[in-house]
């Protein structure tokens, strides 16, 4: 049974006719009729077809949705609490042929595809870089002097890690003694 892979919104699905699958929301209209990208066309049909000779023929059943999808979000010991939904546009096809394009009773085994094909062109030699232009010299008079550069002073040594001084305890009052 013949079957190809064909290429339907960036995805890629391997189909037999007849088959009806579920890919994402076409542009197609109900009823209307277009080819998919065909990448390999496979199978004990007639012989295997290239991808270019290979054309697969597609109608549009209908536009639906998918099944919801229910989102949520929580977060603990804070009260936070969200719930989503979800639910994907989708376009049911049905394929209904594989084949060669018209005009093309037979196609061409891949060996045979290979061997007709020409030998491509022989590669051209890299051109040479052009040489540079020697650099301009700049004009003395243009160019000012540069102010002779300030000394840096001398690095401070540095200070021992300062400590809060300590509260100063009060002189005690001598006691007075007692006779």
């Amino acid at each position: 049974m013949t079957y190809a892979i064909i290429q339907v919104g960036g995805k890629q699905y391997r189909v037999h006719a007849g088959e009806k699958l579920l890919v994402d929301r076409l542009a197609h209209g109900e009823g209307k009729t277009f080819s998919p990208r065909v990448l390999l066309v496979g199978g004990d049909g007639p012989a295997d077809l290239a991808p270019k000779d290979g054309v697969v023929t597609a109608r549009v059943v209908g536009d639906l949705r998918g099944p919801k999808i229910r989102i949520g979000k929580y977060k603990k010991r804070t009260g936070y609490k969200r719930h989503n939904g979800f639910r994907a546009a989708l376009t049911q096809i049905e394929i209904e042929s594989i084949g060669a394009k018209k005009g093309q009773a037979t196609a061409k085994p891949v060996a045979e595809a290979a061997v007709a094909a020409k030998p491509k062109a022989a590669a051209k030699p890299k051109a040479e870089p052009k040489a540079k232009a020697p650099a301009k010299p700049k004009a003395e008079a243009a160019t000012k002097p540069k102010p002779p550069a300030k000394p840096k002073a001398a690095a401070k040594p540095k200070a021992a890690a300062k400590k809060a001084p300590a509260a100063k305890a009060k002189p005690r009052a001598p006691k007075k003694e007692e006779s």
